[in-house]
């Protein structure tokens, strides 16, 4: 029998506990199986998720599917209902190493209850997962799951649960076993990363997490994934002013620039604040880099109110755009709001992406003749710490971190 052939779709959380999976499933010697990680964060994710399932049906014949992951979690039905599909897991039973026992077991294939998806906002604490590094040269840490926020347009905390946090401790010392294994980048990666330490006693803030694993840790270069910067707690700016060790940049979940849209999607920020903390922080690290998470076409969107948002790329000085035309999700309340018509989402989004690429180009221009410290990734291919692609020349030693001029650019990486 074959090993099992593991697709994943979503978020870098995804495939973080994809390889988690890997390990559980091959602990429980599961094999000739075929298992889908699904991504809800949109109606197309899910579309998309069930279009794998059965492209993967029909390449391998026979083979027990097995869907997992966040549309698993929130619309197990969907899923259960497809001909192709042997067994539904959830979000909390994909990461216990019984559930692959159960699965690894002849008999019990197609032959148990189909759908194994339990309430995930019953779930307490974070699975105590441990993985030796996703990634060939940059390992992921999961230090948080879940958000108690209920955005109007969001259905990931139905996948995910409430937040739950990863003790420091446990954290720290995952990142020596990394260091330990030859990682030099590590990056800390959660759901909502800016609530870790809530539920923890004290309610420490990621400020102080980031800080004790800097002092606590020989890492070479640690990154924190997308944060909320209405969260952004004061060591956290600390560390980010004086750590050269965190690199110099951040993904923003922003989602809108105009208010009354924020309002709408009850987000806990305005235009104002984001601005005021790009502007704050550039102050504090002239070498930061932003990416953001940006919604075109939200329920009730007029022109002037996408405009702000489309602004908003120049005036928080955003480089890396994540642009998700909006989609309703069903039990949302943007689903019940008026909506946008789908060709108008369809140009926002274009006239969005159009703004980023032109704000990419910017970033690699500015460039030219700069040196920097480069994470090889693959021989032609590597980092720098504001997490811009550089293309090399020639073959580099995977692994290794290059002092390089920057000769130019491609339009898309930097040229080395």
């Amino acid at each position: 029998m074959s090993v099992p052939i593991f697709a994943t779709l979503g978020c870098r959380l995804n495939a973080y506990e994809s390889e988690a999976m890997k390990e559980l499933a091959e602990a429980a010697g599961l094999q000739g199986a075929v298992i889908v990680n699904t991504c809800a964060v949109t109606a197309e994710a899910v579309r998309k998720a069930k279009q794998e399932i059965r492209r993967l049906a029909r390449e391998n014949p026979g083979a027990p599917v097995i869907v997992t992951g966040c549309a698993a979690q929130t619309e197990p039905e969907t899923f259960a209902e497809m001909p192709e599909v042997t067994r539904v897991v959830g979000n909390h039973e994909k990461m216990q190493a019984s559930t692959w026992e159960g699965l690894a077991a002849p008999d019990l294939i197609g032959v148990t209850e189909k759908v194994q998806v339990n309430d995930i906002m019953s779930v307490k604490e974070t699975a105590g997962h441990l993985i030796d590094g996703f990634g060939r040269q940059r390992a992921y840490v999961q230090v948080q799951n879940g958000c108690d926020h209920r955005c109007t347009f969001c259905i990931i905390p139905f996948g995910r649960g409430n937040s739950r946090s990863v003790p420091a401790g446990v954290v720290i010392d995952q990142i020596k076993r990394l260091i330990d294994k030859g990682f030099r980048e590590v990056v800390l990666t959660g759901v909502d990363l800016t609530s870790w330490g809530a539920d923890l006693p004290g309610a420490p803030h990621l400020g102080q997490l980031v800080q004790k694993i800097l002092a606590l840790t020989t890492i070479e270069r640690l990154r924190i994934s997308s944060i909320d910067s209405i969260e952004a707690d004061p060591a956290l700016i600390e560390a980010i002013a004086t750590e050269p060790r965190l690199m110099p940049h951040l993904h923003l979940s922003l989602q809108a620039g105009d208010n009354l849209t924020l309002k709408r999607m009850k987000r806990r920020h305005s235009r104002e604040d984001s601005i005021r903390f790009c502007a704050e922080t550039l102050e504090a690290r002239p070498d930061m880099v932003f990416g953001a998470d940006l919604i075109a076409g939200f329920p009730t969107e007029t022109e002037e109110m996408f405009e702000n948002t489309l602004r908003l790329v120049q005036d928080c000085r955003l480089t890396f755009l994540h642009v998700f035309p909006y989609s309703p999700r069903k039990g949302t309340p943007a689903a019940r709001m008026p909506q946008v018509k789908g060709p108008l989402i369809k140009e926002r989004a274009a006239r969005l992406r159009a703004a980023g690429d032109a704000a990419l180009l910017r970033h690699l221009q500015a460039q030219q003749g700069a040196r920097h410290q480069v994470l090889v990734e693959t021989p032609r291919l590597g980092r720098t710490p504001q997490f811009t692609e550089v293309a090399f020349a020639t073959d580099q030693a995977e692994g290794a971190i290059l002092d390089v001029t920057i000769q130019g650019h491609n339009g898309a990486q930097l040229l080395a």
